[in-house]
């Protein structure tokens, strides 16, 4: 049988776990012929880690992506110069017979030597900073919103029917009127004068609805709702700053240019939405204005290039590879020439899942992607509509990272002229296929 050809002659490969670390060099490696070793996960072991791999000569390192465990070894390995390959543990786990950490590890060496094993995409250094900042800022927005709903709870079981009085608890009117409840207000009436011009509902909608029952314990439920409520977002406030430094850090894109019109009619900001001019920032960092793609806003846009970065050749300048890297394209599983199934399996991935959130917004937009989504729905269903836009908008993501030109609105009227053409040009083929021509009436 022929034998493979060895790619990584100087490959390691590392079992990572909580405490210890499992690692394996090529045989023969080691001057002392200890070809596998285990080191704490302590910072002196992984220093002890990376020191045994350069007396080895290492060159290269595969990586099981375990939690995050990997992470601070990853880190330490880039700065001492070796390179690290971050691998998908389900790729190499399914094999019998390899149970143990001293199997795994060789196992992974072996592999990662004959160049079996793909790398993981992971960003520049900046954008990693970015990522962890935006993930963590999600982290508080969702501990916010959990006690808002606490404060919700203790209203409803003093029977204060509040938030269904006005359509945000948090927001401006909801908030004066929780604030001016724990300072030791009772009165409906007064309560209801806090209540903000552009309110939907009147005065004595908000006092018949303030009218209940102000029992101590609910109130001190309440009262450490909104306390913990404003802590976090006190919290959100400084990740805000930290992100908006991060950003400033970034090389300019955009030329120094202002950022262009998107054409969208303005709307009133997210209560989640950074303080600082979020948009502007984005389009200094990425140079092309991903906001004037409908469904998308700043925020959204943040998270996406902290999840997927700036550079589109890190998917071999394919669309295809970058949408299937974001789980949005249908399965491959073939046999015998026929094709079994097209699921996708679970939307675990970040970007895919920030992109099938916007996908859903586009049921109502008068836009080309708006009628796609509609046409779409008609045809296959939300779910499948939701998955094919979410598909669309990552193609015209990644056409914007790289040719770094303007999005270009063609309206429902130039959605419904391809698909005439593209209609038209069907059923030529198909008269031609049996023998007649097609004539306009």
């Amino acid at each position: 049988m022929e034998e493979f050809t060895i790619v990584n002659p100087r490959a390691a490969a590392v079992d990572v776990g909580a405490e210890c670390h499992y690692a394996a060099v090529s045989p023969g490696s080691d001057p002392e012929g200890r070809d596998v070793r285990e080191f704490s996960a302590f910072t002196d072991g992984l220093q002890q880690l990376c020191d045994w791999l350069q007396r080895c000569g290492t060159q290269t390192v595969a990586l099981e992506s375990t939690g995050v465990y990997w992470i601070p070894l990853y880190e330490l390995l880039e700065s001492e110069g070796l390179q690290p390959c971050l691998v998908d543990a389900r790729h190499v786990q399914n094999v019998s017979g390899r149970k143990s950490d001293v199997l795994d590890c060789q196992w992974l060496q072996q592999l990662h030597s004959f160049g079996l094993l793909s790398a993981a995409f992971r960003p520049e250094e900046n954008i990693c900073v970015l990522r962890s900042y935006m993930r963590h800022r999600g982290m508080l927005v969702k501990s916010a919103a959990d006690h808002i709903q606490h404060m919700q709870k203790a209203l409803t079981q003093m029977n204060l029917k509040l938030q269904h009085a006005v359509s945000d608890l948090a927001g401006q009117t909801g908030l004066r009127i929780i604030r001016a409840i724990v300072g030791g207000e009772r009165n409906p009436a007064k309560l209801a004068t806090l209540r903000d011009p552009r309110c939907a509902q009147p005065e004595a909608v908000i006092a018949a609805a303030l009218k209940g029952s102000y029992r101590a314990e609910h109130l001190f439920a309440l009262k450490q709702a909104l306390e913990l409520y404003d802590f976090y977002q006190k919290q959100i406030a400084e990740c805000d700053q930290q992100i908006e430094a991060q950003l400033q850090s970034f090389e300019d894109q955009s030329g120094g240019g202002p950022v262009p019109p998107n054409g969208k009619r303005a709307r009133a900001s997210s209560g989640n939405a950074p303080a600082f001019n979020l948009r502007e920032s984005m389009y200094r960092a990425v140079g092309v204005d991903l906001t004037a793609i409908p469904s998308l806003d700043a925020l959204s846009v943040s998270k996406l290039i902290a999840e997927i970065g700036t550079d589109p050749k890190k998917w071999r300048d394919s669309a295809a590879s970058f949408c299937a890297w974001m789980r949005l394209c249908p399965g491959t599983r073939i046999s015998g020439k026929k094709r079994l199934s097209g699921r996708m399996g679970p939307a675990v991935h970040r970007a895919g899942q920030i992109l099938r959130v916007a996908a859903q917004t586009l049921h109502r937009s008068k836009t080309a992607l708006g009628a796609q989504y509609r046409a779409m729905r008609a045809k296959f269903g939300p779910v499948s509509a939701n998955v094919i836009c979410a598909h669309k908008l990552g193609r015209i993501i990644f056409a914007m990272l790289k040719s770094r030109k303007p999005y270009r609105e063609v309206g429902e009227a130039g959605y419904d002229a391809g698909r005439r053409k593209k209609a038209l040009r069907q059923l030529e083929r198909r008269a031609k296929a049996l023998g007649f021509t097609l004539q306009p009436c």
